[in-house]
């Protein structure tokens, strides 16, 4: 009896084994390429991206001044001083007992940008207004930090660009500036000491 052999077919391929087949071998290089290639690109991404959020950041110069501290002991009542912060001149003033009973005396409602003095001093420091020095219509420095300075027809600024007068609580009463002169943030450090930022 003859056997018969079953010749094997050259062009036939063997079987392919799809990734159905690869469960439990672990991962495969191809996989750990993937991953090589996608943490290199992040890696790389976040070098590029932290210089240039970084140039975003305040310079030294002007971190230095973030907040600067200013010495109350030599301004006399009724007197102030001007001062530099985040390079803007700020007002310090040393209101009298009469300008504080003035400023008290208007009422809130007659004033186009309604705040007590209250508001805009600390308690038990209201005899210290501390101003931006920065009129509110397009930014000149009032005048009236020193007496002698023309303090308008309310006593406390006067902007000689174009007519804006404050009260002694730095208050916007005539003119076309529409707001008050801003109070920046500041704290007492002492009874004659002000650190302002």
């Amino acid at each position: 009896m003859a056997t018969l052999e079953t010749a094997e077919d050259p062009n036939q391929r063997p079987p392919v084994i799809g990734p159905e087949h690869d469960e439990g071998q672990g991962p495969r290089r191809r996989d750990f390429l993937n991953i090589a290639a996608v943490a290199f690109a992040g890696v790389g991404g976040v070098a590029v991206v932290i210089p240039l959020v970084n140039q975003m950041n305040p310079s030294a110069d002007v971190l230095a001044l973030a907040s600067i501290e200013v010495d109350l002991a030599k301004i006399e009542a009724g007197s102030g001083i001007k001062v530099a912060w985040r390079k803007q001149p700020v007002f310090v003033r040393n209101l009298t007992p009469a300008e504080i009973k003035e400023a008290k005396a208007v009422p809130v409602d007659s004033l186009r940008d309604p705040e007590t003095l209250d508001a805009r001093t600390k308690p038990g420091h209201e005899n210290w207004l501390i101003t931006m020095a920065v009129c509110t219509h397009l930014g000149c420095v009032p005048l009236g930090i020193t007496p002698g300075e023309n303090r308008g027809q309310f006593g406390g600024y006067f902007c000689p660009c174009h007519g804006s007068q404050y009260d002694t609580a730095g208050r916007i009463r005539a003119g076309p500036a529409p707001k008050n002169l801003v109070v920046p943030e500041y704290s007492f450090k002492s009874a004659t000491s002000v650190q302002i930022g």
